[in-house]
């Protein structure tokens, strides 16, 4: 048991208020979110990603 004890990371590209929908289970949804919301710290990245910027060959694939 890890509660209290340890940290663990949870990354997701979809938004925490999706979740649901995209579950399409509503009480397995309410579980996940319970466990996983419940004290945790939450950091919203907004902005351009890093990744379009740092690949040389994202403008040659769209010039062909």
């Amino acid at each position: 048991d890890r509660h209290h004890r340890q940290s663990t990371l949870v990354t997701s590209q979809l938004p925490v208020a999706s979740w649901h929908a995209y579950l399409d289970e509503p009480t397995l949804a309410d579980a996940l979110l319970d466990r996983l919301v419940h004290n945790a710290y939450t950091l919203n990245l907004t902005g351009e990603s890093l990744r379009k910027r740092k690949t040389p060959l994202t403008n040659s694939i769209t010039e062909q």
